[in-house]
């Protein structure tokens, strides 16, 4: 008898420490979607009923503040998304939108739950996910913060490289405002900066592709802005 996640080839580190027994009874409480670039994949406010797991794609967290909507992170698959409202009130208190097309599995909370109290190696990962995503956030904070706007444009456009694209030649997923946004900063002073890096000989630009060609500078500035 076989399983549709135990087959899957985007299984998280989390599933694979379940048993072939938990995959097939998470495969009956589950279903795998294909989200088009731009479409919700959770709504702030919404009544929290399913985890989604981000399997293949990209996708931006954002949350509605009380002047306007702030976007929070980049999330590039696999990830979990929902986890904090397992065991909280059970409303969404984050919004989050593909930035491209991406296939996205919503798993039901009580599969998620009977999963995390009977397979001590799925919740220890789970739980491990968790507290890296929370260090991952007070580091992000302490730079948005404390860095200047040069910093902070050097440090989104490495992230890209780095982590979300591994190359540092592509295509920006975000708008120059939604990298404001990301940022707390005004949509001129990015643009500003990015032609900055540019006249500098640090970057190439064309549209939102992007195509770092100075790494080592572009990471001083990061350093020490």
């Amino acid at each position: 008898m076989s399983s549709k996640c135990a087959e899957c080839v985007f299984k998280s580190k989390a599933a694979s420490k379940l048993t072939f027994e938990q995959l097939g009874h998470l495969a009956e409480n589950c279903a795998s979607v294909t989200l088009k670039k731009g479409s919700v994949l959770m709504q702030q406010g919404a009544l929290s009923s399913n985890i989604a797991y981000l399997k293949k794609g990209l996708a931006k967290i954002h949350i509605k503040g009380p002047y306007h909507e702030q976007i929070i992170k980049i999330i590039k698959a696999p990830e979990y998304l929902g986890l904090p409202n397992t065991f909280g009130d059970k409303i969404n208190n984050y919004s989050a939108t593909v930035l491209e097309d991406s296939e996205v599995c919503f798993i039901d909370i009580d599969t998620f739950k009977y999963l995390l109290a009977n397979n001590e190696k799925f919740a220890y990962e789970i739980i491990l996910s968790l507290c890296n995503n929370e260090l991952g956030s007070f580091k992000k904070c302490a730079t948005r913060t404390q860095k200047q706007i040069r910093g902070n444009v050097a440090d989104v456009l490495l992230d890209m490289s780095n982590r979300v694209y591994d190359s540092d030649d592509f295509e920006i997923p975000i708008s120059r405002e939604e990298i404001a946004n990301l940022i707390d900063k005004s949509r001129e002073s990015v643009s500003r900066v990015l032609s900055e890096f540019e006249k500098d000989g640090i970057l190439k630009i064309s549209g939102k592709k992007i195509e770092i060609l100075d790494k080592e500078k572009l990471k001083l500035i990061f350093e020490t802005g």
